[in-house]
């Protein structure tokens, strides 16, 4: 039986990615439930990635991690007074903040001890070595199969921008010098995962070297928080003019525009990937400690290039031996696997 929520409560997941991955269950739920209020809860610093799109008629930012922000979004949860609330990340903490917010009816996952506080969802598969690794889309969209919500027939991810944003897109585009015939390609070198999942600045250099030595084109570098270190080191040791948007601050909303103007995008396996395929943006992606299988969807303009070591996936966020599963993979095999994708792709 589909439940019938006035007020659906949506609790977002906390990785960027993640939240990219999940737009097409936030897209199932608005469909589904056309008349609800929906609420999407997310943490501050992803807000930008869905602020703009027509999932959610109130976003609620919140931070947590910490005892203070658990009681302050308890407290909240408690003031909408929604009559339900669907839980995409899988930890007790979310579905504890929650139940003391007063919701009735919760549905997620039933792992990591919290089923006695669920009213019901899905079980993760099983394998001899835990929880089969799967992919994203496909593990949040379960939960809408779980409540048998009618499933849409595209599950590709999508991203949206508000006027306002394409305007100040194009400004800094314009003080980049960035026409609109220009060739742009995206460099993505940072992780906030840490930096086991980071290709070395070095390789980036000379990437971005090969790139604008074959093609006329212009190389963005995008920068996060404290990234500054690492995107420094790219400029300064590349013979090749580098546009570095860390200066100007680009946050995740209008990472969305330029993300959308590139032509191709070279990333660490980390959020930014998904707002290349949200865009249908070609992407190329340097994957090291993580497992391929949670993200193995929608990957028809997606080139993974990965070591298979005996120490991987580790998913360790600092490597504690040399970090071969990275630093095997040379530029120009990047160069030459973003040739090959870009010529399939064309």
């Amino acid at each position: 039986m589909q439940p019938k929520p006035k007020t659906l409560l949506v609790y977002c997941p906390n990785w960027v990615g993640d939240v990219v991955m999940a737009t097409p269950t936030f897209h199932c739920l608005r469909q589904n439930f056309r008349e609800a209020q929906i609420i999407g809860v997310i943490r501050n610093y992803a807000r930008g990635v869905v602020e703009d799109g027509p999932w959610f008629d109130q976003i609620v930012g919140c931070d947590d991690k910490t005892t203070r922000g658990f009681l302050k979004l308890q407290q909240t949860i408690r003031s909408l007074k929604p009559d339900i609330a669907i839980l995409l990340p899988s930890s007790l903490r979310s579905a504890l903040i929650v139940w003391f917010g007063g919701v009735k009816e919760i549905y997620g996952y039933r792992r990591n001890f919290r089923s006695f506080l669920l009213n019901g969802g899905p079980k993760p598969i099983h394998s001899e070595n835990g929880v089969l690794p799967v992919p994203m889309a496909d593990y949040y969209m379960e939960i809408c199969r779980w409540l048998n919500l009618k499933i849409p027939d595209v599950m590709k991810p999508s991203l949206f921008l508000s006027e306002s944003l394409e305007e100040k897109g194009k400004q800094l585009l314009d003080k980049y010098g960035i026409k609109s015939d220009t060739m742009v390609i995206g460099l993505n070198p940072g992780a906030k995962y840490g930096s086991s999942k980071c290709w070395p600045p070095e390789y980036f250099s000379k990437l971005a070297e090969l790139f604008i030595k074959r093609w006329d084109c212009k190389v963005l570098l995008f920068v996060g928080p404290g990234e500054d270190n690492i995107a420094q080191s790219i400029i300064e040791t590349s013979k090749a003019r580098i546009v570095n948007t860390g200066p100007d601050r680009v946050d995740l909303a209008l990472l969305k525009y330029l993300m959308k103007r590139c032509q191709l995008l070279i990333t660490n396996d980390t959020g930014p990937r998904h707002y290349a395929v949200a865009f249908n943006v070609p992407v190329v992606v340097i994957m090291g400690p993580t497992d391929p299988r949670y993200t193995a969807a929608n990957l028809e303009k997606t080139l993974v290039l990965r070591q298979e070591l005996d120490c991987s996936p580790c998913h360790k966020k600092e490597c504690p031996r040399d970090h071969e599963c990275m630093s095997m993979i040379k530029p120009e095999t990047v160069f030459e696997g973003s040739e090959n994708l870009l010529r399939k792709v064309s």
